[in-house]
């Protein structure tokens, strides 16, 4: 295999599990992406400063920026705010979903202690159970072992 390929893979991999891998690399038509192998169209933190820095530098407006690395230009504003605001740690997408085990909140962890002080053999299954019953709320019992060994870890 082709050591280049075998290094763009693992990147990509690694971009991907970071969050980082540009969805859309096919949109960034910005000629330094095309003709130099250093630019990466698939690393979205590259891309994004590569944009931010061409309309610094007075290269280009805004409009064309974004249409040239893949963005709208609402979104160019909203990255470069990002990048003044926190450095290159704001051009690193959020993660999705839930911040915080919202189901298990303390009036549910509360009821798990006190039902795992009555009966300490319970497990996640029969507390998931326990928590649809009494809260009418379906929490999966992945969930209730990940607070509960937060729990602990902070204890």
């Amino acid at each position: 295999m082709n050591p280049t390929i075998k290094r763009s893979n693992h990147k990509q991999k690694r971009l991907r599990e970071a969050g980082t891998l540009n969805p859309h690399p096919e949109k960034v038509t910005d000629e330094l992406f095309r003709k130099r192998s250093f630019f990466d169209r698939a690393d979205l933190l590259q891309v994004k400063y590569e944009m931010l820095r061409c309309v610094e530098k007075g290269n280009r407006t805004v409009s064309k920026a974004a249409a040239d690395f893949g963005f709208s230009r609402r979104h160019f504003y909203a990255i470069q705010k990002q990048f003044v605001e926190l450095g290159l740690l704001g051009l690193v997408p959020d993660k999705r979903g839930p911040r915080s085990a919202h189901k298990l909140d303390d009036e549910v962890m509360r009821f798990v202690m006190v039902a795992l002080d009555d009966n300490p053999a319970l497990k996640a299954t029969a507390l998931a159970r326990l928590i649809q019953q009494r809260f009418q709320r379906k929490v999966h019992p992945r969930s209730i072992e990940k607070s509960l060994a937060r729990k602990k870890n902070s204890a």
